[in-house]
């Protein structure tokens, strides 16, 4: 068995240690699939008919809550990948033939799966509450395409950060700056509805390009100069987030 082979069967087996974790964990299925959820309802049903933007709010605030529904399932990834460095699971891995990359692999598959499956509950009560996407097929396969590039570039800066934090505690607070960056973004009223300062910022963080490309596929008019800035957007932060979460476990480890 060569090096890359070994290094995927590690990251299966530890993939399904991960997975078994998750489903014994119902804050953690909470906070990926229901909470969205309630924020969908609390943003349409409560606050929707407050914002003006031009457009049915629920095909507006859709590609928003995609992103946040991403954010809102990281904290436990955090925490499990510090958790597996305080608590003497990685040192065990030091007498075992197993790929210590696959740890940090396993994490963030995990992590996609659970935010995609998330992201299939949330734009399935979208459509319930009113969402009416005009994308064609092949933007589908954009829209497809970019939500699984943004989750790869988060999921790869959470096992950074969780690998970074001193405590399980700590790593979990790394998911409240990014629930709270879509508030701040296009996500739920557009940028140049916001005061001073905010609307500077929710122009120019890297949330917005990715919820208007997301937005601009949805609704069969996609803008590619926000598509390039998006892709460029994720691609730093896979990027960053990788040699951040290597170069971090190699140091612990």
């Amino acid at each position: 068995m060569n090096a890359i082979s070994a290094s995927l069967t590690d990251s299966a087996t530890m993939f399904r240690r991960n997975f078994r974790h998750t489903t014994r964990n119902p804050l953690t299925l909470f906070n990926a699939i229901f909470m969205p959820i309630i924020l969908m309802f609390l943003m349409v049903y409560v606050l929707g008919d407050a914002f003006s933007v031009g457009v049915n709010y629920a095909d507006y605030a859709t590609p928003g809550l995609i992103l946040t529904t991403i954010c809102y399932g990281i904290s436990p990834t955090a925490i499990a990948v510090n958790s597996d460095m305080t608590t003497g699971f990685i040192n065990r891995l030091r007498v075992m033939r197993v790929s210590r990359a696959a740890v940090l692999n396993a994490h963030v598959i995990t992590t996609m799966i659970r935010s995609l499956v998330a992201i299939v509950f949330v734009v399935g009560v979208a459509l319930l509450m009113g969402f009416r996407p005009s994308a064609s097929f092949p933007q589908w396969l954009g829209v497809i395409g970019l939500v699984m590039f943004a989750v790869l570039a988060i999921s790869w800066l959470t096992v950074a950060v969780g690998l970074a934090a001193k405590t399980p505690e700590s790593a979990g607070l790394v998911g409240v700056p990014l629930m709270l960056l879509p508030f701040l973004s296009s996500a739920f009223v557009p940028a140049e509805k916001m005061g001073p300062g905010a609307r500077q910022f929710a122009e120019y963080q890297p949330f917005t390009s990715i919820i208007e490309t997301l937005r601009g596929l949805l609704t069969g008019a996609p803008s590619a100069s926000s598509a390039i800035t998006a892709i460029a957007w994720c691609t730093g932060i896979a990027l960053i987030g990788y040699l951040w979460a290597r170069a971090k476990f190699t140091q612990r480890a």
